[in-house]
């Protein structure tokens, strides 16, 4: 008897990639190899902001919560900042850097060391009192003094709330 000729899934079989970048980015689970441990083993450690969630892993209280419609008031606060954001300046998309300005503004600041382990960025802090920096000098001068007197009432009115609860 002679033997059978060679197949395409006879050579796979006998000599099969071992990783993604021989399977050119796809990953056939029938290899026996898992994606997650692929994606794991590039050589990097991973940053924390990983979303994928395996067995044991559970979604935190804060993400369930929010996926669920029920806000905290932190979330409910930046929801609101946004939309007025978008609704002053016209814009359907804010850019991040629109983004990272209505956080700034709602007074938050780089307090804390970072808990991800991000490769092309340095960490740093910076005081809890920090000005935003994200308002051009003189940006008050747009309003009219009407408006200016308005917005220092409204300040007033938020300042107080916030030393009553």
């Amino acid at each position: 008897m002679t033997d059978p000729k060679p197949t395409a899934a006879n050579a796979t079989s006998q000599s099969g990639p071992s990783s993604a970048r021989e399977m050119g980015g796809v990953v056939d689970r029938r290899s026996g190899l898992d994606r997650r441990e692929i994606e794991r083993s590039n050589g990097q450690p991973p940053t924390g902001l990983e979303r994928r969630r395996g067995a044991g892993r559970r979604l935190s209280d804060f993400q369930r919560a929010a996926d669920e419609g029920e806000m905290t008031p932190e979330q409910f606060m930046f929801l609101v900042a946004v939309d007025a954001f978008k609704q002053a300046n016209r814009v359907t998309f804010p850019t991040w850097t629109d983004v990272l300005e209505i956080v700034r503004l709602l007074g938050y600041r780089k307090t804390m060391p970072s808990e991800l382990n991000l490769r092309n960025a340095e960490d740093w802090c910076e005081r809890p009192d920090a000005p935003s920096n994200v308002r051009p000098k003189g940006w008050e001068r747009r309003f009219t003094k009407g408006e200016l007197k308005e917005l220092e009432e409204l300040a007033d009115y938020v300042r107080e709330r916030d030393e009553a609860a």
